[in-house]
């Protein structure tokens, strides 16, 4: 490992992080293609999964030589929709593969690295694998538990309320608040709320960014009663788990939230925390617990959204 990994590999995550929401079935890839300190290519997985991070960073350069950063293990299988990226990288002639995480993927897991080994190319591995596998923590999700990764996103009072008592919730935080949300919108694979939400409210769940519209996810309501027109239907959290969809963004109610914590289902928590107090209803119905729990939720930096502030947590396994 060079004293110069760490930063490239950084610029590997951040170009990784422009595919998010809009790479499945595939997870979002970052490649960066380096020689004598000089960038040759980059690239990021495409929309719909193809082609890879490492095809486009490798397209039209002369690559001999050089070091190749990739996000997760270049893929090993062949596949109708592309060539394997481990060859790729063999045929281009780089001297040095840098990975970050390991492909949990079992047609790849091992084998890509063991390719390239194979074929004389220095290889590192583990260079700031925790970020690349929370950059593509649905795809690791789906490889490990079979499950999407679930973030549950709130918007609540100081006091917890998501509404008066009267059910009136528009608008709680403010507009820079609810453009962070948007943002979250748009890099997930689906968005879901519960029926009584959606009978209540009719969100429409779309992304409204400027420039940012065409990244809608799909929709989907959880529970009983029709769904709308293009939108999936789960009438159970077993048939949720079931999605092929690697990152599911949760927007409520109160029991949809109390129904994925007493199942243990959310992987992140995203609180928009509003300066106000409303005394209405609470944001997370009862969850029926026997005792108080410390250790289940790591809390992150507090982000500020104007008056607002966002709480993120990531759930402790």
């Amino acid at each position: 490992m060079t004293i110069y990994d760490d930063r490239w590999m950084g610029a590997a995550l951040a170009l990784a992080s422009r595919g998010i929401g809009t790479t499945w079935p595939n997870p979002g890839v970052g490649c960066i293609v380096v020689r004598g300190g000089v960038v040759l290519g980059r690239g990021w997985t495409q929309p719909g999964g193809r082609p890879h991070a490492e095809a486009m960073a490798l397209g039209g350069i002369d690559a001999r030589g050089a070091t190749a950063y990739v996000t997760l293990e270049p893929c090993a299988h062949e596949s109708a929709r592309g060539p394997a990226c481990a060859d790729g990288l063999v045929a281009a002639g780089v001297a040095r593969v840098v990975v970050a995480a390991q492909d949990p993927d079992p047609r790849t897991n091992g084998v890509g690295i063991a390719r390239l080994r194979g074929a004389g190319i220095d290889v590192a591995t583990g260079v700031r694998a925790g970020e690349a596998a929370a950059s593509m923590a649905g795809f690791f999700s789906q490889q490990q538990r079979r499950r999407p990764h679930i973030t549950l996103k709130l918007a609540l009072s100081l006091d917890g309320s998501l509404a008066l008592a009267d059910g009136t919730s528009r608008w709680i935080t403010g507009p820079c608040a609810r453009a962070h949300a948007h943002l979250q919108r748009a890099r997930a694979d689906l968005m879901l709320v519960g029926s009584g939400t959606l009978r209540a409210d009719a969100p429409k769940l779309d992304v409204r960014v400027p420039g940012l519209e065409g990244r809608t996810p799909g929709r989907a309501v959880l529970g009983r009663g029709p769904a709308p027109a293009g939108w999936q239907h789960f009438n159970s959290l077993e048939a949720l788990c079931q999605s092929a969809a690697h990152h599911v963004l949760v927007e409520g109610g109160a029991g949809v939230a109390a129904s994925l914590l007493r199942a243990d289902l959310v992987d992140r928590l995203l609180i928009y925390r509003a300066p106000i107090l409303l005394g209405g209803r609470p944001g997370i119905a009862d969850l029926g617990l026997a005792q108080i729990a410390h250790d289940r939720w790591r809390a992150e930096p507090v982000v500020a959204l104007g008056p607002d502030r966002l709480e993120p947590f990531t759930r402790i396994r």
